[in-house]
């Protein structure tokens, strides 16, 4: 029995037992956080030096591209050192800081696409009072409200998860510090430990390979594919893109 006042460190699931299974994830972790970095920030090169991509929607864009790097960040390098160095352990404070940065990017996340939904929304039912509704001023302050609310909503619910009594040990049966894999170790009875045990899932259907999988799925893959799904599908960033990458080319072997 233990407490959290006594807690050091977290113990992290190994992601596979076989030094050959070990190397695999550490490549495709890296491959998966190498295309994530690469597709952001192309976008966010293109829209900061692209005078004509300087509207609304490329601007509310290039906000999630900055928060999809910190995002892919987060837990991946730490489970990528835990692999190659083939240990499990996190520090206290270091599990901290992976929890409120969790929160604070879905946080982010949440409000940024609330944010580029209106944005859509004034630009098709709205189009006269677009520039009045979504002028420069307005786009920095609706920015600065969705990254503001994430961080007191990261700061609220890390200091909540954390001032839980820790009685179950230090062991965490996932890659990186997940709420609720934290609260299983908590000797409180709050209704939060079962809230967050429910989240996205019900306890019938549990299982350490289906809480595995469903991490992964939406803490790795997100930064990887929300270049895809809200940026690179569209034709001008394309196009400002090619432009980007071929005159960089160019510009490179020019005497």
């Amino acid at each position: 029995m233990s407490n959290s006042s006594s807690i050091s460190h977290f113990l992290l699931l190994a992601l596979a037992e076989t030094r050959q299974l070990q190397l695999l994830h550490f490549c495709l972790l890296l491959g998966i956080s190498l295309a994530a970095l690469l597709g952001n920030g192309l976008i966010i090169s293109a829209v900061a030096c692209g005078h004509h991509l300087h509207t609304p929607m490329f601007f509310f864009l290039l906000n999630l591209s900055i928060l999809d790097m910190g995002f892919i960040s987060t837990t991946v390098p730490k489970a990528m050192h835990n692999t190659l160095w083939v240990t499990t352990t996190i520090s206290y404070a270091g599990c901290a800081a992976q929890v409120f940065l969790i929160f604070f990017s879905f946080g982010s996340e949440l409000a940024l696409l609330t944010v580029m939904l209106y944005d859509r929304y004034v630009s098709i039912c709205k189009p006269l009072h677009y520039r009045t509704l979504l002028g420069s001023r307005a786009c920095a302050h609706m920015a600065a409200a969705a990254w503001a609310s994430a961080f007191l909503y990261a700061v609220v619910h890390t200091a909540n998860t954390f001032s839980l009594p820790l009685c179950h040990g230090n062991a965490l049966d996932q890659f990186f510090c997940e709420v609720p894999q934290i609260l299983k170790l908590s000797c409180s009875k709050s209704y939060l430990r079962e809230l967050g045990l429910l989240i996205l899932k019900p306890l019938s259907i549990s299982s350490p390979s289906l809480d595995l999988a469903l991490s992964v799925l939406y803490s790795v893959f997100p930064p990887v594919l929300n270049p895809l799904i809200y940026s690179l599908r569209n034709q001008e960033l394309k196009d400002a893109l090619r432009k980007k990458v071929f005159g960089d080319v160019y510009g490179f072997f020019l005497p």
